[in-house]
Formats: C-alpha cells, sequence, structure tokens
C-alpha cells in the first residue's frame, strides 16, 4: 500500500502546486483571447502576493488579505491596459516593464514598511486560509484507492484551491456561452468587425485586462497567505512564464489549460520528492538539478509537443479605429 500513499501524495501536492500556475493561466487566457498579450503575469502575481501578505499581516484577515491583491493586481492591470491599448504601446514591452517594476516595488515597500529585508512578518492562522477537512475524510483514509483520493487527494485543501478549479468551468462558461465571451473572442480575432457592430474595443479589451488582474490576485494571494504564512521576496520564482507556456500548450483553451497546469504541478511535486534522493550507479540527485526539471520540460514541451499554437488573430496588435 505504500505506493498508493506515494501516489496519493504526488497528486495532492500537484494540485497544490498547480493552483498559482492555474489562477495565473486563465489570467492570461481572458487577456490573450481579447488581443491584449500579457507577459506580465509575473509582475502582477508578485503585487498580489505582496499586498496579500502586507494586508492579512496589518489586519489578521485572510479576506482582506485577498482583496488587498485583487486590488492591487488589478492597478498593475490597468498600467498594462493604459500602456498597451489606450496609447497603443507595445504590448510586450509593456508586459515586461510591469514585472520589473513589481519586482523592484515589492522589495522596496517590504524593506520600508516591515525592516524585514523585503518580506511581510509571519502570518498567524487567522490571517491565512487553512486546509478544509472533508467529513468522514478520517474514517476513510484506510480505505484503498477510493479512501487515498477522498482522504488524500481531494480533502485537505484550502478554499483558494477549490476556487481554482472551480474557476475552469466558470471560464469556459463565459468565453463560450455567454454574449460578452463572444464579443470577448471576437475581438482577438477581429476587432474591426467589432467596431462595425458597435461594440467598443477599447472597452472589452479593458475588461479582459481586470478579470486579468482579479485571477493575478488570487494567484498571488495563493502563494502568500495560503500555501506559504507571508510574502518572500521573488516569491513568484518565474510561475508566471511557465503560466504562459501553459496557456501556449493548451493552445488557449481553459480545459486543457487545467491539464497543463496539473502537469506543470506534477513535474513540480516530484522533483521536490526525489531531491537529494540516492540513484543507484550516480548517488544523490542534485538539488538544483530536481528545482531546474519543470524549467527544462517546459522547454522542451513547447519546442516539439504541442504542434502548432495558433494566436489570436489580432494578438499583439494595437487597433486603431478607422475613420
Amino acid at each position: 500500500m505504500e505506493w498508493l500513499d506515494f501516489a496519493a501524495q504526488i497528486a495532492s501536492s500537484a494540485i497544490r502546486l498547480s493552483v498559482p500556475l492555474l489562477f495565473a493561466c486563465l489570467a492570461g487566457l481572458y487577456s490573450e483571447r481579447s488581443g491584449v498579450f500579457d507577459i506580465g503575469l509575473e509582475g502582477k502575481m508578485l503585487v498580489g502576493a505582496f499586498a496579500a501578505g502586507a494586508l492579512a499581516a496589518i489586519t489578521g484577515s485572510a479576506w482582506l488579505g485577498l482583496l488587498g491583491a485583487i486590488v492591487g493586481s488589478v492597478g498593475f492591470s490597468l498600467i498594462h491596459g493604459f500602456a498597451s491599448i489606450t496609447h497603443r504601446g507595445n504590448q510586450i514591452v509593456s508586459g515586461v516593464a510591469i514585472n520589473f517594476m513589481a519586482f523592484g516595488l515589492t522589495a522596496q515597500m517590504g524593506a520600508t514598511w516591515f525592516g524585514t529585508g523585503g518580506q511581510t512578518p509571519q502570518l498567524g492562522n487567522d490571517a491565512r486560509f487553512l486546509s478544509i477537512v472533508w467529513p468522514f475524510a478520517d474514517a476513510l483514509r484506510s480505505v484503498p484507492v477510493v479512501g487515498h483520493i477522498y482522504s488524500q487527494v481531494l480533502s485537505g485543501h484550502n478554499v483558494l484551491v477549490y476556487l481554482a478549479f472551480l474557476a475552469v468551468p466558470l471560464t469556459w462558461w463565459v468565453l463560450y456561452r455567454t454574449r460578452f465571451g463572444l464579443r470577448l473572442r471576437a475581438v482577438g480575432e477581429n476587432p474591426a468587425a467589432v467596431d462595425t457592430a458597435g461594440i467598443s474595443v477599447s472597452a472589452m479589451r479593458y475588461s479582459a485586462v481586470i478579470c486579468c488582474g482579479i485571477l493575478c490576485g488570487f494567484a498571488g494571494a495563493y502563494l502568500s497567505i495560503a500555501q506559504s504564512a507571508g510574502f518572500v521576496e521573488s516569491m513568484t520564482a518565474g510561475k508566471g512564464y511557465i503560466a504562459l507556456a501553459a496557456l501556449i500548450f493548451a493552445k488557449w483553451r481553459p480545459v486543457p489549460a487545467m491539464w497543463a497546469c496539473l502537469l506543470f504541478g506534477a513535474l513540480e511535486a516530484v522533483a521536490i520528492r526525489l531531491q537529494g534522493v540516492p540513484i543507484a550507479g550516480i548517488g544523490p540527485v542534485p538539488v538544483q538539478l530536481m528545482q531546474a526539471v519543470p524549467y527544462i520540460l517546459t522547454v522542451i514541451l513547447l519546442a516539439g509537443f504541442i504542434g502548432r499554437a495558433v494566436p489570436p488573430k489580432a494578438g499583439g496588435v494595437a487597433y486603431v479605429k478607422e475613420k
């Protein structure tokens, strides 16, 4: 039964590790489906993580921390929108600038406000989202397969984990079953036709970047007040870029995006489990190698396993209204 325990632990870890990727991937999905490429997911996640950690430390409330994360992340999304939609600036340059601003500001504000080297104070349990144990989880733990799945894989996660996976069918429904989603996808494919129909391209794109900011706020809050007990400098550690890779891997579709994020989460979970584990004839696996595995496999998957990923036709192109 040890292999069942091991598999359940890997699956549970994969779910937890995939959550920030999934929130950020869905965030990029909204933005890029509208034609606004957003390489600044990393920066918005970092701002959300800092805002959540700081506000939770000050107020002692995880929910206020989450609200702060959303507000901070949406603020940076609007900066990106102002640069790339209103002023038709280069979207890639704007996204990179967002990342640099976020890295610098969060480190400096953490050091100035709390005097802890760019970190926020350690959070107590009241200021964090804690695990939720499902009914009868302990009683079913000893049942083979079903008990492992129920008690170790499904039970024991915090509320943001469940919200992340609920966001997948919600995103699918919004994009493919609502008027807003139809217009959003149309703006990303043919903004001139949308404009001809009397719909504001700028308003639709701003709506998309606001959705992006909200979901990035959830991702950042998860990192600092759910998965961890406070903000640590540069704690996103490239997750925004992996989320972008997962979005391309999923070809800008919500359900495949979930599976892609779970794949990357599983790779990270396995890498963590194998750190320092001795291999016959080789010795202990170097920690640095295992930490690099998810990024190496990201490059490999994108280079040869997804086929041709075609982005929205108007993606990255500023719309100029014809007069």
